[in-house]
């Protein structure tokens, strides 16, 4: 993962305070001897990356995990929402100038920001998700994502009628390419097993490059990305492009519904319209909302930390998703072999190898 360690912040123009959370009045201890206490989080703030707050990845299932944290906690949540990159570092500033103890930023494009205000305000928790920013105020909050895309790889070559898979994403970017090199190890693990030819199109994992639509939300890039791969064969697609990758569907609802999809970080079945469904392969997931409630909850708990959260396999940061209606299309065998390598993959027997693992 990029690190971005925090820096001496320049003198920044005042900005308007938002209204809402102030600092924590003195609570009593329990005990009858107790003395009263500073409590340690009353209010929490988070800023969405330029993708916005409803885009079916990461800034959604964050600001999930944050309203659980009001609701579980008692931690008023808010979120700032960035629609461009001039909203990102004005967004972090306006978050850290409510007085709010705990500031969640999401993605890498927030990791410069988050490192100026973490440096300027070292007792504020923060923590970015999907991004390392190194200082001792700044949680991060990544995912193993390799571990899962490559049990979705040995799926995908394994309904694979042409032999040929493909995948795209936003932009070459390591929470990015993570995913295309699990997807990419375990399509090679099932030729292995099966002494197939499951070709790959879309990345090269030795190159570390392959295909990007150098875009998170105009679906049109992804739609028109999946219609070539499908003139090429492919019939099972990952995107790794937030909205984008709804493209891929369309482009195969277009195309009379043959080519397979496969979606990231949460369950599509769930986000997405139900007229993808039937489309819909399996989900890589990122359990980023119960990451995010834990990091909270830690803060609740008083003290600063810089210590990472980093989901696996082994804890269910990440799997994969239920097949759901195409429960048919995967064999009782191949499901066997997912378990077998879901368990090998979490002893350590196989170790899924990517540049960018957290």
């Amino acid at each position: 993962m990029r690190r971005i360690a925090a820096t001496a912040v320049p003198a920044l123009a005042a900005l308007a305070m938002l209204a809402g959370c102030a600092a924590a009045p003195p609570v009593a201890t329990t005990g009858p001897d107790a003395e009263p206490t500073e409590a340690a989080l009353e209010c929490a703030q988070m800023v969405t990356n330029s993708g916005g707050l409803n885009d079916r990845s990461f800034n959604e299932t964050s600001w999930a995990g944050m309203q659980r944290a009001q609701e579980e906690l008692g931690v008023t949540a808010n979120v700032l929402v960035s629609t461009s990159e001039t909203d990102l570092a004005p967004n972090v500033q306006a978050a850290v100038d409510t007085g709010c103890g705990f500031v969640l930023t999401v993605g890498y494009e927030l990791a410069a920001a988050t490192a100026e205000q973490a440096e300027a305000n070292p007792d504020v928790q923060f923590a970015i998700v999907d991004e390392i920013v190194e200082a001792p105020n700044v949680r991060p909050i990544v995912f193993d994502t390799a571990q899962a895309a490559f049990l979705a790889g040995y799926t995908a070559a394994s309904v694979s009628e042409t032999g040929i898979v493909a995948t795209f994403g936003g932009g070459n970017q390591p929470p990015v390419t993570l995913f295309m090199d699990g997807f990419a190890a375990g399509i090679d693990a099932y030729n292995q097993a099966k002494g197939a030819d499951v070709r790959l199109l879309g990345w090269d994992p030795e190159a570390q490059d392959g295909t990007f639509t150098g875009d998170f939300e105009n679906v049109q890039l992804g739609q028109s990305q999946t219609q070539a791969f499908l003139e090429q064969g492919a019939d099972v697609i990952l995107p790794v492009a937030g909205q984008v990758g709804e493209g891929a569907f369309r482009a195969s609802l277009d195309a009379g519904g043959d080519a397979l999809v496969i979606w990231v970080d949460n369950d599509g079945y769930d986000t997405l319209p139900a007229e993808f469904r039937p489309l819909l392969l399996t989900s890589v997931l990122k359990n980023t909302e119960d990451a995010v409630v834990g990091a909270i909850e830690d803060a609740v708990g008083g003290g600063i930390s810089d210590e990472p959260v980093i989901g696996t396999l082994e804890d269910g940061g990440v799997d994969i998703a239920p097949f759901h209606d195409l429960e048919p299309r995967v064999s009782d065998g191949t499901k066997a072999e997912l378990e077998a390598l879901r368990e090998q993959i979490i002893a350590g027997e196989i170790v899924v190898e990517s540049p960018s693992s957290p």
